[in-house]
């Protein structure tokens, strides 16, 4: 088996490393309450998709 002969540096290891990000969330704003969603998900706060209510949301009360 194949054995590294020199051990890699935490510089070299690291700029190797640097396109390991995280990318964040997408988030986009619902057209009807303009709250912000997940793309091509129902609102989940007033229950609108594509432009039409897919689920009935119940009143809040105060």
């Amino acid at each position: 088996m194949a054995v590294p002969k020199r051990r890699t540096s935490k510089a070299k290891k690291r700029k190797r490393r640097t396109h390991w990000k995280i990318a964040s969330p997408t988030v986009s704003t619902c057209p009807h309450c303009h709250q912000p969603k997940p793309p091509h998900v129902v609102c989940p706060n007033c229950g609108y998709y594509g432009g039409r209510e897919v689920i009935k949301q119940e009143e809040k009360e105060s």
